[in-house]
């Protein structure tokens, strides 16, 4: 007996840009929440738009009719590294401008 294996969808987290309004916009509308603002990140599979996690405030809106848990769970992850990294490059920075003789 054969097995075929499904193929791995391709998972695409990015920040959102100006031109993905339209996108938060459905989300939000599908998940019956407001539409985030500011800095967002998207998550796409296979292309398409299913989650998005607003980095100000963490609220989330995905679309309901996908199983998109792990998905945010992802987002999360994500948006955790990303803020983490972001600290250290500011601490990092401050500390060569102290030493330059630079900070306030």
């Amino acid at each position: 007996m054969t097995t075929l294996s499904q193929p791995q969808p391709t998972i695409q987290i990015r920040a959102a840009q100006a031109s993905d309004g339209p996108t938060l916009t459905r989300l939000a509308a599908l998940d019956s929440a407001p539409v985030p603002f500011g800095p967002v990140l998207l998550a796409e599979v296979d292309g398409e738009p299913l989650a998005a996690l607003d980095l100000r405030d963490g609220a989330v809106v995905a679309d309901p009719f996908k199983r998109t848990a792990e998905l945010v769970q992802l987002l999360k992850v994500h948006a955790t590294t990303v803020a983490e990294t972001e600290e250290r490059t500011a601490t990092r920075s401050h500390g060569i401008a102290h030493r330059l003789g630079l900070a306030a």
